[in-house]
């Protein structure tokens, strides 16, 4: 790697051949001929079918180092690992199945898809099953711990024992040098054949993919403070990707699959560690590094104040601190090797390398005209040093023209490529929006020094759950491995050196992460303006407010663990995962406070959901469900009276009933402590009717007269053609409040649909709960009944056949997912089946806290909109409202550009 071939040579070479072979292939197919090549009759042989990863979703974990990707449109098993072996690193792309819960109202769903034309688009027809994609790494000198890796976990059999393989002529994609040097040993140890890919080529694969695919890939880091960059897919070329691995290679990318290697140079990561070795004994590269941590290079490194009497040399705009001679204070020296401390050697020598790469990297983008510069590869690693270091040399030379920028996967771009190249894999049709970013808890953590050394053995797969559940192993406080002071992305893993770790994955040093890649997610057609949208309204970049929000989930926490324990009938089992739960999510909260930016960027809807994912996580499926199936009987029971009660008023006294039975309903909140405070007071009815004498307007955000304008008189009168209700909260809210309100609209001949959430979360109310809710709703309405047995919602019902023309003309009430399992919702990421219902929609009402206020509050739509909650924080209610606890938010806003008499 340390010349530069002919520019454009290998690129031209490679795309004729890749075009060639791609239109013969094409050819043959039309004829309904196949190749017979030998790679093609050993994949035949073995029966693999392709990968299927149309729309990727990132899940990072809890350190949030090179996410993971799944595969939820992924149906058989596939050769599903490539390689990148390196000089000095291994790296490793694999996939896992990823099963996916059925669930059990399917005649509703398939109802859904005839009725709005909802098709599986350009997936696959076979059973969506799903995955992941996983990213690990070994020193390549520990090339045996990773075949052990892959042998014991299957990896080389598409995860099936050897009993089940098709075939030992597998094969397997791989680049880098190992490739070639190790292919008789792959084939020796695991039985299978390294097809070999262009390194350079999968490095811009790999990289054009991230770029264009996963939101807040890339980021700016400059002193200490790390800041992500929006990259709009269509406007990404030109690029240089500087690659530091062993040595540094300089790319130059004009699009896909076009590229040259402008330059590179033989100082790179292999530089620091070979020296770094042979200057401190450190046996890792990651323990030297973890050296650095330490280090002040000013005791070895010739500094500009000490040739100019500690002062800066302005006229050049040199500071004192800045360095004259790396290692320059040794010349005069009569110290010994052995009188300097290593951790300042370290950090010399660290700071040398990163910052001629950056400098190097500048006078080549500068040559090729390039002002986009991207940074990728192993010696990185998330280190604050490392990339401040790069990013200065970039910001001094431009003059704060041109900025360096990182990848979270930086080192797995190769691998990622090699992994990419399994013909059709599409990943490179992914977008932004189908990427979905979960935080699961697939980490290394400390165990204690009684532990059993056992559990770390390589070939034995222990489930992060099970780390907790081992009654012979003491587990430590399980806090995330991170050393004080450090801001890199993910921050810096402490070596094993430092002790007994257990990783899921069996990676050493740096900690991965999770890519979730959802079939069925989408943007909501409805948004104003999709390019420029941000659900979030609370900003946790500002300290204090990221540390009221941390107090406070800590503080509900015991009475999460209480509901959850109970939720699985308050067993011994559930409660050892109970107290996991509560350890681990009390990491996490404490991870985020000693470094905000840990996890990415990070938004108070990220925050909610990483509390679900815990739970989940910890097999409580869901927390509330006894308290919703309690407080939805309750609610039920007071329906009719509710019902006649409303139907004894004029129009619009009921309009305005109905809107203060939504905001009075909505106090229901199990994620709010004061309004928990509220049911040890009384019953539910007590409560629902408490909360609805209190309903006096103004409110704290009163545009209900905007809204009833709409409704009894504008336009015509004409009723919206379509209803979206985006429910909250099971019991009174839904059924007191939504459900009225939806009947009131059903009977106005507007269709409703109701959305609630596509996994539990608190207790909000799911749709899958919503058809058996609005049942028993429809026992004591006959418009409710009407019109859910027009909207497919209940199927089971028995109808005579008088009747059926009366259902025909009804007007339908539906339901569907949203998409999420989070108190938020985010509109870029949403169900198709809720993508294609929205089409027709003119109206969307979002209710509750999680919906309108912490999400989406300040969002713009193309229909008109109508945000109803009750605000049930103290702080919220002064920032947002600039009122108090427990006002009331109803804000119409007319569809965007429009303007209502």
């Amino acid at each position: 790697m340390g010349e530069n071939p002919t520019k454009g040579q290998h690129t031209e070479a490679f795309n004729n051949k890749k075009d060639t072979r791609n239109m013969e292939g094409e050819e043959k197919e039309e004829r309904g001929e196949r190749e017979t090549s030998p790679t093609d009759m050993m994949h035949r042989s073995n029966s693999r079918p392709l990968l299927d990863v149309s729309r990727a979703a990132i899940q990072a974990n809890s350190e949030d180092r090179n996410p993971t990707i799944l595969l939820p449109n992924q149906s058989d098993d596939i050769c599903h690992l490539a390689l990148d072996i390196g000089g000095s690193l291994i790296k490793l792309v694999y996939f896992s199945r990823h099963e996916e819960d059925h669930s059990s109202d399917d005649k509703r769903k398939n109802s859904l898809k005839e009725r709005f034309g909802i098709s599986n688009g350009h997936r696959r027809k076979y059973p969506v099953l799903g995955g992941r994609l996983h990213f690990v790494k070994f020193e390549t000198e520990k090339l045996n711990d990773c075949l052990d890796f892959i042998s014991s976990n299957h990896l080389h059999r598409s995860g099936l024992d050897s009993d089940q393989c098709f075939s030992n002529n597998t094969i397997i994609k791989a680049t880098g040098g190992g490739a070639y040097k190790f292919a008789d040993l792959f084939k020796e140890r695991l039985g299978v054949n390294l097809d070999k890919e262009d390194e350079m080529d999968c490095l811009v694969s790999g990289a054009n993919f991230l770029l264009k695919a996963i939101r807040d890939e890339a980021f700016t880091h400059m002193e200490g403070q790390k800041e992500f960059v929006q990259i709009d897919k269509n406007d990404l070329f030109p690029y240089l990707l500087v690659n530091i691995g062993s040595g540094v290679s300089m790319i130059k990318v004009d699009g896909d699959g076009k590229f040259e290697r402008v330059s590179g140079t033989n100082v790179g990561g292999g530089t620091y560690w070979g020296l770094g070795r042979l200057l401190t004994q450190c046996k890792s590269f990651d323990e030297l590094l973890e050296l650095s941590q330490r280090g002040d290079n000013g005791n070895v490194d010739m500094l500009v104040g000490d040739i100019y009497g500690g002062t800066n040399y302005s006229k050049i705009g040199l500071s004192a601190s800045a360095i004259a001679s790396s290692f320059g204070k040794t010349i005069s020296d009569t110290k010994e090797l052995s009188d300097y401390r290593p951790y300042d050697i370290s950090l010399s020598l660290l700071r040398m390398i990163s910052y001629n790469i950056g400098q190097i990297s500048y006078l080549i983008a500068l040559r090729e005209g390039l002002k986009r510069i991207f940074f990728g590869g192993f010696f990185i690693r998330g280190h604050a040093y490392t990339m401040d270091t790069i990013s200065f040399a970039i910001d001094f030379w431009s003059k704060g023209q041109a900025k360096a920028m990182f990848l979270r996967h930086e080192g797995f771009l190769g691998a990622l490529g090699a992994f990419m190249s399994y013909e059709k894999h599409g990943l490179d049709d992914l977008m932004a929006h189908q990427l979905v970013e979960r935080f699961s808890l697939d980490a290394p953590y400390m165990i204690g020094q009684n532990s059993n050394p056992s559990l770390s053995n390589l070939n034995e797969k222990i489930s992060w759950i099970e780390k907790f559940m081992q009654k012979s192993t003491e587990i430590t406080a399980p806090v995330p491995m991170v050393i004080s002071g450090t801001t890199g992305v993910g921050g810096f893993e402490c070596p094993s050196s430092r002790g007994d770790t257990l990783r899921s994955d069996s990676s050493a040093a740096l900690n991965i992460g999770v890519l979730h890649l959802d079939p069925t997610l989408e943007v909501f057609p409805l948004l104003a303006d999709p390019k420029n949208y941000d659900p979030n309204t609370i900003d946790l970049s500002d300290h204090d407010e990221l540390k009221y929000w941390l107090t406070i989930l800590s503080q509900h926490l015991p009475d999460l663990v209480d509901k959850a324990v109970a939720s699985e009938g308050g067993t011994d089992d559930a409660k050892r995962r109970g107290d996991a739960f509560a350890c681990a999510f009390s990491s996490h909260l404490a991870r985020l406070m000693k470094e905000p930016a840990a996890y990415g960027k990070f938004s108070l809807a990220n925050l909610l959901e990483l509390r679900e994912e815990c739970l989940r996580e910890f097999n409580f499926k869901d927390a509330y469900i006894s308290i919703k199936q309690r407080e939805n009987e309750a609610s039920i029971a007071v329906l009719p009276d509710l019902l006649l009660e409303l139907d004894s008023m004029n129009e619009e006294k009921r309009l305005h009933s109905l809107i203060e039975g939504v905001l009075a309903a909505n106090i229901f909140d199990w994620g709010s402590r004061a309004c928990v405070n509220l049911y040890h007071k009384g019953t539910i009815i007590e409560i629902y009717d408490m909360s609805r004498k209190k309903m006096q307007r103004p409110w704290r955000v009163d545009d209900y007269d905007l809204f009833k304008g709409r409704m009894l008189g504008g336009r015509s009168n004409q009723p919206y053609k379509r209803a979206l209700l985006f429910v909250d909260n099971s019991g009174a809210d839904v059924v007191l409040g939504m459900l009225p309100l939806a009947r009131e609209l059903l009977q106005r001949g507007t269709e409703v649909v109701l959305v609630g959430n596509s996994l539990p979360a608190l207790n909000d109310v799911t749709s899958y709960e919503l058809p058996e809710i609005v049942a028993e709703a429809a026992k004591h309405c006959d418009i409710i009944r009407k019109s859910a047995e027009a909207g497919g919602l209940l199927v089971d019902a028995m109808v005579i056949q008088d009747a059926s023309k009366e259902i025909c003309n009804s007007v339908p009430l539906m339901v569907v997912e949203n998409g999420c399992g989070s108190p938020c919702i985010d509109f870029r990421q949403v169900s198709s089946e809720l993508a294609a219902v929205a089409k027709d929609a003119d109206l969307v009402i979002l209710e509750g806290m999680g919906r309108s206020l912490h999400t989406n509050f300040n969002a713009r739509f193309k229909c008109d909109v109508l945000k109803l909650a009750m605000v049930k924080n103290q702080r919220l209610a002064e920032k947002l409202v600039q009122g108090n606890i427990y006002d009331c938010v109803c804000r119409f806003e007319p569809a965007s550009g429009e303007v209502l008499a």
